[in-house]
């Protein structure tokens, strides 16, 4: 379980919160949502087309609602009358490093290959406050989760009240858009919104479901792959540690099906043709960046979507084409090329020799 620092929700407390503090949080939300994409993508990349198919539909599944998760904080953001910032080099964390948004330093994030290691990172990131099935740990004193700090944002939201929305709708992605997505127009609908977010990434007080969907909650959906099996209702059950069991469908993992591709990579890692295909990797990655802050900045249209969702699929396969390795033109092992993801916001010329 990660932990956030207590003074990113310390202007939230007031009995009448600065509404520019709501907005400093929504801000935050936005990265740290943001931030998981990379090393979660990373860790997908590196699974063989074929192989591992149900390790990598799980973490494919928890990546597409990180970005629901992102969207909904900048409807938030929008229907307060503020600007979420997408494009800038900031807006990307360091790999390694921590998690932005005031997260706690006690956690190191990598870009590495997916392994049962780099599984633990994940299961950190999203462990619930008090999740099922596993103690929580004792602590000196209350530590603030990013599900207390969802709640704490919901709170000074309903504490403010309606005076803190301009009218709107405004900029909203909605769910003609993408699925699940919550149009923001009042303290009911940011609430709601959020309400989503917690749901998904720590699953409900009573279980690991997610009130909007079907799927589990994010952590136990990693549990599914750490324990080999999928989570299932135990119809015997009594408690609510008891009502699933990890006895459903295998969840193998074939560590041969895994591209040796390296740890934290960066942009001076790589010369020749492996940095032509990173910088165009970044410059993709930094392009689809514009587009989503173009997206929730007012150009909310159905083309300026699919503007977007062409440049995921496009990062995909170029991911993909740099994983599977390229021929080494000595004599010697194939080259493995990572993407750093990096801010790369002008297109690369054609590669140097090596």
């Amino acid at each position: 379980m990660i932990q956030l620092q207590k003074a990113l929700i310390e202007d939230l407390l007031p009995d009448q919160p600065d509404p520019a503090a709501i907005a400093t949080a929504l801000q935050h939300a936005v990265e740290l949502e943001h931030a998981t994409i990379p090393t979660y993508l990373y860790s997908l990349y590196s699974l063989v087309p074929g192989s591992n198919d149900a390790i990598a539909e799980i973490i494919d599944s928890v990546v597409v609602e990180e970005m629901l998760h992102m969207t909904l904080a900048c409807n938030v953001l929008n229907a307060i009358g503020r600007s979420p910032v997408i494009d800038e080099p900031g807006f990307i964390p360091t790999f390694p490093g921590p998690l932005p948004g005031g997260v706690e330093g006690q956690l190191t994030v990598h870009l590495r290959p997916f392994s049962m290691a780099q599984l633990d990172t994940f299961l950190e990131i999203e462990e619930p406050e008090d999740p099922h099935h596993y103690q929580a740990l004792a602590a000196a004193e209350p530590v603030v989760t990013i599900g207390s700090f969802y709640q704490a944002i919901s709170a000074a939201i309903g504490r403010v009240g309606e005076s803190l929305f301009v009218a709107g709708p405004r900029y909203q992605i909605g769910p003609d858009l993408m699925n699940e997505a919550v149009v923001v127009t009042d303290v009911a609908s940011a609430q709601q919104a959020i309400t989503v977010i917690v749901d998904q990434g720590e699953g409900t007080a009573k279980g690991p479901e997610e009130t909007f969907g079907t799927d589990y909650a994010h952590y136990y959906r990693f549990q599914e792959i750490q324990k080999g099996r999928r989570l299932v209702p135990n119809p015997n059950g009594k408690s609510p540690d008891d009502r699933y069991t990890f006895s459903g469908a295998l969840v193998p993992l074939d560590t041969a099906g895994v591209y040796p591709i390296p740890d934290d990579p960066a942009r001076g890692t790589y010369s020749g043709q492996q940095a032509f295909l990173n910088d165009t990797f970044n410059y993709t990655y930094t392009s689809l960046l514009k587009a989503l802050h173009q997206l929730v900045n007012g150009q909310n249209t159905p083309e300026q979507f699919n503007r977007a969702i062409g440049l995921m699929m496009s990062l995909k396969g170029q991911a993909r084409a740099m994983t599977a390795g390229l021929p080494n033109p000595k004599p010697g092992p194939v080259n493995y090329v990572g993407p750093s993801f990096e801010y790369q916001p002008v297109e690369p010329g054609p590669p140097s020799a090596s």
